[in-house]
């Protein structure tokens, strides 16, 4: 096991202890999620409709500087919606193409905010619009590093200030050996038609090779024909 897989599976691990944490925060503050909603106390959700600011207080008490800034905040909304769908569209048609596993959309962009009670209509959507806008971007960074894995496995010189989560298994910039071996690797699975799932850290290790193709030999000397005899 080298250092990045040291460093990937401690944070596998970290990550683990955090889904842990927020089990332990469900209980804290009386919530369970049920399919994907978000479903508090009856007690604790009365407790906060009564802590809500009502809209029209909320309203009179907003500064210019948010008024300013609403209609421009909200003019990415389009763009935002066809980025996503562009992308949906994307992996949907070239992901199969490559043998890539496709991203679960649903998994990135998490609108939860509109079940919390102690939030008034408006701020629900607002905190909506962020949930989706970031989880879009969460979403498309996702599918471009899936790609970047299947065409690109390569590290770059400089280090950015972060990067998707496949950027560790990529080899290290300037080792041309490995990188070779890498491409070639990823061709064989795509000819093989093995599903690419870039979190399997093993999956191109692991995965027998097909041994090659005997080569049928071409008959040689008599085929079984007749042969006619010159005579002398």
């Amino acid at each position: 096991m080298n250092m990045y897989d040291e460093l990937l599976a401690k944070i596998k691990e970290l990550e683990s202890e955090l889904r842990a944490e927020i089990e332990k925060k469900n209980k804290q503050f009386f919530y369970e999620i049920r399919k994907r909603k978000v479903v508090f106390d009856e007690n604790i959700l009365k407790r906060h409709k009564e802590m809500a600011i009502s809209v029209w207080k909320h309203l009179r008490e907003v500064r210019l500087r948010h008024i300013i800034g609403t209609p421009i905040i909200y003019a990415m909304l389009i763009p935002i919606i066809l980025l996503d769908i562009m992308v949906t569209f994307y992996q949907f048609t070239f992901f199969p193409l490559f043998q890539i596993k496709r991203v679960k959309r649903r998994d990135y962009i998490i609108v939860d905010r509109k079940f919390l009670g102690y939030l008034n209509p408006l701020e629900k959507m607002n905190c909506s619009y962020c949930g989706y806008f970031n989880g879009v971007i969460s979403y498309v960074r996702e599918v471009a590093g899936r790609t970047e894995y299947r065409f690109c496995p390569i590290k770059h010189a400089t280090t950015a200030p972060s990067f998707h989560q496949h950027y560790t298994k990529f080899v290290d910039y300037g080792d041309a050996e490995s990188c070779i071996e890498r491409i070639d690797e990823l061709d064989r699975l795509f000819r093989e038609k093995i599903l690419l799932d870039p979190y399997d850290l093993d999956q191109i290790k692991s995965t027998p090779k097909k041994p090659p193709a005997k080569k049928k030999r071409k008959p040689t000397g008599n085929t079984g024909k007749k042969v006619k005899k010159h005579e002398d």
